[in-house]
């Protein structure tokens, strides 16, 4: 994007409180992030709250818009909620500044008064239905006189304010994925961009918001390209430069459809609270259309993506959301996350299995620290801790049934169990993975056996599971005491 260098870059990101966050918007966030901080300019948040329908509008969303930028790392430098220079930063609260743009509109022929009603343009667009035409507005209120039209103004008659969209125009701009685009204007309605309660449209708002903000660059998502041509001429009627313009393909399902909830979760909340790294999440979205470069490297810290990131990088394909695809991406964020950072995100899922408690004492954070490098290589989620990490803090009850038939079966089998008790308790000092390998080849060299029937038997006794992280490394994490108290209560477990 070198028409970035040497810019001060303002972008934005304008969410509405009419529904949950979803992957796609947030994906969007990230790529107007990432042009942000590629190009050291600002990243902006708007709240874009004039659709108020109470089934769609619901403050609590605003919370979860909040909650999921906060959560990527992608924390807006000016928004609702620290404020700045732009402010404010919700559209409820700069409704003047949009009757003032629409009352210029209409001083320079760019825009009507409008005193249909709902029950006028209702009759027409059945009327229209019915005739095969398009469902738009008729124009009749633009075909006013104007001394009508000042009647009726100076009489106080509820009006819209409509777009005077031009009969004959090429309406033309260039977008830095689509390249150039242009559209007759004889395929646009005269949409209403105020409404009668003195509240903007869309097309309106953003328009006002992103010109007063100083926005240099829209990033946002395919299917907003046919409000361009629209947007287009309000910036020329109210004599505005146009922001240059980054439309991005859209994510679909696996079926390539359209993503949505029957694909599986699209709420950006539910990724955060299935136990998600933020990282992963942002290294998934960000390669849905995007291509890191020539080498496709695809686990990349957010450091690196924004070394990398171009908006050139950004294909016209539409992306395919492979959940699979990301449950692996998140597993190989999960083995690259520090230790501390693993223990602090781990802890709440295992206290709350009731496997250790909320605060940890030094020897306890100690082993921890052992035990989870060896569980985090089997998990592909945070709850997975439980599972892969349950066995090291409590004695398993009962072995898994296969495991317990195969290797935990008959005399030989407790043969097994007791020349391995023997042999641990004999281990005083140096209880590593290197020694206790050197212990089970003596062992299995003692009974005439080979040594896979040994470890077998080992693994299933201590873990109570038939697989897992490498058995020597495993024992030397349980530690001298729980392996042997493990060993002699598994011969309880052999059957005959």
């Amino acid at each position: 994007m070198s028409d970035c260098i040497g810019m001060a870059v303002r972008v934005r990101y304008a969410p509405s409180p009419t529904g949950s966050p979803h992957v796609g918007n947030l994906r969007t966030a990230i790529f107007d992030w990432l042009t942000a901080r590629k190009y050291g300019g600002q990243f902006i948040a708007r709240l874009e709250d004039t659709d108020r329908d109470p089934e769609r509008y619901k403050p609590e969303y605003i919370n979860e818009i909040e909650r999921s930028l906060d959560w990527l790392g992608i924390v807006p430098d000016e928004w609702w909620v620290s404020g700045g220079p732009y402010g404010p930063y919700v559209q409820s609260e700069r409704l003047e500044l949009y009757r003032t743009a629409a009352s210029a509109m209409v001083d320079t022929g760019k825009a009507y008064p409008c005193f249909c009603d709902e029950e006028r343009l209702a009759e027409l667009r059945q009327a229209n239905r019915r005739g095969g035409a398009a469902t738009g507005y008729d124009r009749a209120c633009r075909a006013l006189p104007e001394t009508e039209r000042q009647r009726r103004l100076e009489a106080g008659e509820p009006h819209t304010i409509r777009l005077a969209v031009p009969d004959d125009e090429i309406i033309e701009y260039t977008d830095l994925i689509y390249g150039h685009v242009s559209v007759h204007s004889s395929t646009m309605d005269d949409q209403v961009i105020l409404k009668s309660n003195g509240w903007p449209t869309y097309h309106l708002a953003v328009v006002v918001d992103d010109h007063a903000m100083g926005i240099t660059h829209v990033i946002r998502g395919e299917d907003w390209m046919s409000s361009l041509p629209k947007q287009a001429l309000i910036y020329a009627a109210l004599g505005w430069e146009q922001p240059r313009w980054a439309h991005i393909p859209l994510t679909l399902g696996p079926d390539r459809k359209k993503l949505s909830k029957r694909h599986g979760a699209t709420r950006f909340t539910e990724f955060i609270d299935a136990g998600y790294l933020p990282e992963a999440i942002f290294n998934f979205l960000v390669l849905l259309g995007w291509s890191s470069g020539s080498d496709n490297v695809e686990i990349m810290s957010v450091e690196e993506i924004v070394e990398r990131f171009t908006l050139e990088g950004i294909g016209r394909t539409p992306a395919i959301f492979d959940y699979d695809k990301l449950i692996w991406m998140n597993s190989e964020h999960l083995k690259r996350c520090p230790i501390e950072r693993l223990m602090h995100l781990c802890l709440p899922h295992l206290a709350a299995a009731g496997l250790c408690g909320h605060e940890l004492q030094a020897d306890e954070i100690a082993y921890l620290q052992q035990a989870l490098p060896l569980a985090v290589e089997r998990m592909r989620l945070l709850p997975d801790v439980v599972d892969q990490a349950g066995y090291f803090l409590r004695d398993p009850q009962e072995p898994e049934e296969k495991g317990r038939n195969k290797w935990l079966n008959g005399e030989p089998a407790r043969a097994r169990l007791r020349a391995s008790i023997v042999a641990c308790s004999s281990m005083v000092d140096d209880w590593t993975a290197l020694r206790l390998e050197a212990m089970v080849n003596a062992v299995a060299e003692g009974l005439g056996i080979a040594r896979a029937p040994l470890i077998h038997t080992l693994r299933v006794a201590t873990s109570g599971r038939t697989v897992g992280p490498g058995l020597f490394e495993m024992l030397e994490v349980l530690g001298r005491t729980r392996v042997i108290r493990r060993l002699k209560h598994a011969i309880s477990w052999v059957q005959e």
